[in-house]
């Protein structure tokens, strides 16, 4: 267990579009997801949507809306965070399951490393 500070919020944000009930205009909000940029399978990358919007990286997931579908929704209610910063971890196979590939396990405590860092 890790203790964060009291403003920050960790939401499972499922494969839907609930992410937009736990944002707030001005929250810093970090998504973490797959991946897809071309590098080896657990490599770690920092994203921002518009490295997106510009094929920097593709996040594949299950999701039934995208991460940057997400995004453009919020802006259009008025919920889009000030800063959004993406955690993207390359995977090596998606296959359906609730479970973390052994690559993604072994990966865990650089990425958790990486979030700390990035809220600071």
């Amino acid at each position: 267990e890790i203790d964060l500070p009291p403003d920050v919020k960790l939401v499972d944000g499922g494969t839907s579009p609930d992410l937009i009930a736990y944002t707030r205009a001005g929250d810093k909000m970090i998504i973490i997801d797959c991946a897809k940029a071309g590098g080896v399978k657990g490599t770690i990358y920092r994203f921002k949507p518009e490295d997106l919007a510009a094929g920097k990286g593709t996040l594949t997931s299950a999701h039934e809306m995208g991460v940057v579908e997400n995004l453009n929704l919020m802006e259009l209610v008025g919920n889009k965070p000030k800063d959004t910063v993406i955690i993207g971890i390359e995977p090596g196979e998606i296959d359906l399951g609730m479970e973390l590939s052994a690559t993604l396990q072994k990966r865990l405590p650089d990425l958790i490393k990486v979030v700390l860092k990035e809220i600071g």
